[in-house]
This record gives structure tokens, C-alpha cells and sequence, in this order.
């Protein structure tokens, strides 16, 4: 099959099977979302999703976690990932956005990774998620799934190599919920040590399971 055949049949299934797909952090507002994504960075959604109200009930706004500690914020975060980076992380973050970009959260790549604690990643993820833009975040679901898939090609072996393929070939309206498609899909479906194959919707253009279903003896055939 060529690729592009099963790009059209992956997003043909996908939009007639996800056409609701959305992040799973919890947020009221772009400096919300941007700090759960930052707490995101080697953590569950669903562990975000626990420190985060009592976060954000502490400190709501860029004025009032500028105004913080980091020890101050540890104190909230301390369950999740590398709490003490983090909590540095938020409030440098916090205190650029007021010194830099006047308490707004910027809509660009250029301007996002300047914050501290923000790479091309969570760049992407708030370009996506809140400004609508044609941004693809590569996180270890989107990584393994676009390679099992057949989305990407085996010489495709960073990050950043994967964003470009996927953006060159997913139709530009589509990219912002490709994201959440693929990181959704990952998530519950094709998961990292076992993925459920015998579900997915995706198995008829599925280049892994394609692959492994031509690699297996026939039923009976002895193996040497």
C-alpha cells in the first residue's frame, strides 16, 4: 500500500470513528493549559489533573504565580515529575509572560519556547489546542503509533523528523485533531508493550500489523 493511500483511509476512519477528539487536561484559559502542559512534560494527564485545581485555586493568574515562590508552587506540584524544575519552570514562565508579553500567552512557536520550562513540543500543543493552528506535537504516543501505522518512515527517528512528515502529508485543517487522534489512539488502543491490535479499527492499513501477519507461520506449519 502506498503511503499516501493509508493516510486517506487512517483519517477517513478516524473522522468517521473520533470526530470528537480533545485534550484530557483540564483548563479554563490559555495560562491554564499552558501551565498543565508544562507539569505534562513525563507525566500522566490524569496525574496533571489532580494537582492542577489546587494550583490553580492558589495561583489563577500569570500576576499571582509571579508572584510566588518556587517553593511555593512546589508545594502544589510535588507529586508529578521533577517537581523542583517544574515549579522553577512555572514561575520564571509566569514572570516572562508578564515582563515580555503583557500577562498574555504569545500564539507563536518563536515566542512560546522562549518561556522557561517550554519546548517545540508544548509550543505545539497550545498553538494546537488554544490558537487552532496547524501545529503537530510529537509525544512518545504520536512518535510510536505514526511508526507502527506506517505514517512515517523508519529514517524518521526524532521528534522533529516525525512532525515534518506528518504536517507534509495530513491535510493542514486536519492537523490540530490529528494530534489528538494519534495521541488518543496510543493512549488506549495501540499501547506501548501491548498494543490491542485484535480492537483497532486501524488494522487493514496498519503497516505493523501488516507486517506481522505476513511474518506468521500458517496455522500447523512447524517451526524450526
Amino acid at each position: 500500500m502506498k503511503k499516501a493511500e493509508r493516510y486517506t483511509k487512517i483519517l477517513e476512519w478516524f473522522r468517521s470513528n473520533r470526530p470528537v477528539a480533545e485534550t484530557e487536561l483540564h483548563y479554563d484559559d490559555p495560562f491554564q493549559l499552558l501551565v498543565a502542559v508544562i507539569l505534562s512534560a513525563q507525566c500522566t494527564d490524569k496525574r496533571v489533573n489532580l494537582v492542577t485545581p489546587r494550583l490553580f485555586q492558589a495561583f489563577p493568574t500569570p500576576e499571582a504565580m509571579a508572584a510566588a515562590t518556587p517553593e511555593a508552587v512546589y508545594e502544589c506540584i510535588s507529586s508529578v515529575s521533577y517537581p523542583n524544575n517544574k515549579a522553577r519552570h512555572l514561575v520564571g514562565m509566569a514572570r516572562m509572560l508578564l515582563s515580555d508579553f503583557g500577562g498574555q500567552v504569545p500564539d507563536t512557536l518563536e515566542e512560546l519556547v522562549r518561556l522557561p520550562g517550554v519546548g517545540r513540543k508544548t509550543a505545539n500543543v497550545v498553538q494546537s489546542v488554544v490558537f487552532h493552528k496547524a501545529a503537530m506535537a510529537v509525544d512518545t504516543h504520536v512518535f510510536r503509533v505514526s511508526h507502527r501505522l506506517g505514517l512515517v518512515s523508519a529514517r524518521c527517528t526524532t521528534p522533529l523528523s516525525v512532525e515534518r512528515e506528518l504536517v507534509r502529508n495530513i491535510p493542514q485543517a486536519d492537523i490540530p485533531i490529528a494530534h489528538h487522534w494519534l495521541i488518543l489512539h496510543g493512549r488506549y488502543v495501540c499501547q506501548a508493550r501491548t498494543p490491542l491490535c485484535d480492537e483497532c479499527g486501524l488494522r487493514p492499513w496498519c503497516k505493523d500489523y501488516e507486517r506481522a501477519h505476513k511474518l506468521r507461520p500458517a496455522a500447523g506449519t512447524a517451526q524450526k
